[in-house]
């Protein structure tokens, strides 16, 4: 495993472990796999686990699983405060104590305010006192390090990073991204503060590796160096040296063990201009076959109408870069057959979806052609018939 340093010269593994992503088994987190995925990562170096108190059942889970394995004093904990459940001081510390609670520690590495948006909320945050609270709880040890995770554009980023004594911050970064959200710009203004920079969505929720179009696969399959559209993915990050870590929400011991294979063998400035040449070409055929731009986050969950939001970008994006069939087949799993219809025809409109997306998509819109590309004749037989099934 390679290690970077943050601001205060602790080494973190340049692989973290994303902690939203295990499996579940009857809508709850399979703790025995998730303890084998864990401990798989920890035996091969990983040291930098990545939670958040809107995570279901995750802080509770690798609270667990750390306390059972004597290894908390090993490894780094990051989490996040809601501050957009935070009604003044006294809710803020009872939900702090939750956390430490559910993490069964007394003391979080590594803090972040949860998808900081802009300038005014964080003004909101101290008008409410906040920064007294952080220096406090500085101050006692219960808080090492206090950071910031933003989806966003670059100059509110930028103008972020400036308002406060971050210590360190957390970016949605990739080569799809390089230009978008904070981007390169925002990685390298976050660098020059001194800040270390945790990457999330590296792999834009496994779409640069399960949903390309033939075309990328095809860039990649000709290219004279071998490895796999993941292992390109990490080290067209690793090989920046702004990049401090990079979360992976690794959920089968396959994944960790490619991940960690990776980890170990990258270096800084291995890549080149003929590797990122090919990159940019992937990019453009990804482009060609995109119609909506959705990471599958869930942040616009849960809509008030029960539309599956993610899951019908998704089944609409592959109905452009795989083909119609399959696009149908997943639109039709992920909305008919469920017990209550979640089709994108289901939106009225009121727009909640859209102020809670990180990516800035316009999803009503969007919603509207997807229902009408998905939701043909054939789609609303299936449909018809499921719910006279389900009337018996």
């Amino acid at each position: 495993m390679n290690y970077r340093s943050d601001k205060y010269g602790n080494q973190l593994s340049i692989l973290g472990f994303g902690c939203m992503r295990f499996q579940k088994n009857m809508g709850k987190i399979d703790m025995e796999k998730a303890e084998k995925q864990i401990m798989a990562a920890f035996h091969g170096g990983v040291n930098y686990y990545d939670t958040a108190y809107v995570y279901p059942g995750s802080e509770s889970a690798i609270g667990e699983i750390f306390e059972k394995n004597n290894i908390r004093d090993q490894i780094y904990i990051a989490t996040k405060l809601p501050h957009y459940l935070i009604k003044n001081l006294d809710t803020l510390e009872h939900l702090f104590q939750e956390q430490l609670k559910r993490l069964r520690t007394d003391h979080i590495d590594y803090y972040l305010m949860h998808m900081l948006s802009d300038i005014a909320t964080w003004n909101r945050l101290k008008d409410m006192g906040i920064e007294q609270w952080l220096a406090d709880k500085k101050a006692s040890g219960a808080i090492r390090q206090i950071g910031f995770s933003y989806h966003g554009n670059s100059d509110m980023f930028c103008q972020l990073v400036d308002a406060y004594d971050w210590e360190f911050c957390q970016i949605q970064y990739n080569y799809m991204d390089e230009h978008t959200q904070a981007g390169r710009r925002g990685l390298n203004h976050a660098h020059e503060k001194g800040l270390p920079v945790v990457i999330m969505e590296p792999l834009r929720g496994g779409r640069l590796v399960n949903n390309l179009p033939e075309e990328a696969k095809k860039i990649f399959a000709d290219y004279k160096t071998s490895h796999t559209p993941a292992q390109w993915a990490f080290r067209w990050l690793w090989n920046q040296p702004e990049v401090t870590c990079v979360l992976s929400g690794m959920n089968t011991e396959e994944m960790i063990a490619d991940n960690l294979q990776t980890a170990s063998s990258v270096s800084v400035g291995e890549l080149g201009p003929e590797e990122e040449a090919m990159l940019q070409n992937v990019v453009k055929a990804i482009n060609s076959r995109m119609k909506v731009g959705c990471t599958g986050c869930g942040y616009c969950m849960p809509c008030p109408k029960g539309v599956d939001i993610p899951g019908t970008f998704s089944a609409y994006n592959r109905r452009y870069y795989d083909s119609k069939y399959s696009g149908f087949f997943d639109y039709m799993m992920c909305t008919a057959l469920r017990k209550n219809s979640t089709a994108a025809s289901n939106c009225i409109g009121c727009g909640k979806c859209e102020s809670h997306c990180p990516q800035h998509i316009e999803i009503r819109q969007c919603l509207k052609a997807a229902s009408r590309e998905l939701e043909g004749p054939v789609y609303k037989t299936v449909r018809k018939v499921v719910e006279l099934l389900k009337a018996f």
